[in-house]
């Protein structure tokens, strides 16, 4: 499973400034996902976060990491067109700062689904190092 931006947008409702996965580089439809946020300092969050020290905010991780669950999960031929909903974060770990320059290298693999609920284990790193970690929740909806 590979997809650009072009065909991200496809399968995820984010735009602007909150797209935050520039490209899947491998995964299974349903299963896994890998993908690549690269940061730059014309990221619209580093105005105020922080000016004098840009450090991505922890929460945008977060967010980039769930926007890579919902691509394995939103990628399936039965789920096209619907929308994952954040249901919950737990266990978050914020391991080292994310700044401009660094790529992001985010998985998520979907360890657990009943129903339109799931559960998916997902990491951040950079250059091999551990950035952050969160078991996410979600929920398909319409």
């Amino acid at each position: 499973m590979q997809y650009d931006s072009d065909q991200i947008a496809q399968i995820l409702p984010h735009r602007y400034p909150f797209a935050l996965v520039d490209r899947i580089v491998d995964g299974e439809e349903g299963k896994w996902a890998k993908g690549i946020k690269c940061v730059t300092v014309n990221e619209p969050f580093f105005q105020g976060h922080f000016p004098q020290k840009h450090v991505m905010p922890g929460v945008l991780i977060v967010e980039a990491m769930a926007q890579v669950g919902g691509v394995a999960v939103l990628a399936l031929p039965s789920n096209r067109g619907k929308l994952a909903f954040l249901g919950g974060i737990k266990n978050a770990r914020f391991r080292r700062q994310v700044v401009p320059g660094d790529v992001l290298e985010i998985t998520c693999t979907l360890t657990k689904q009943r129903g339109p609920v799931g559960i998916g284990e997902a990491e951040a790193r950079v250059g091999g190092e551990l950035a952050a970690s969160a078991e996410l929740t979600f929920a398909i909806g319409g």
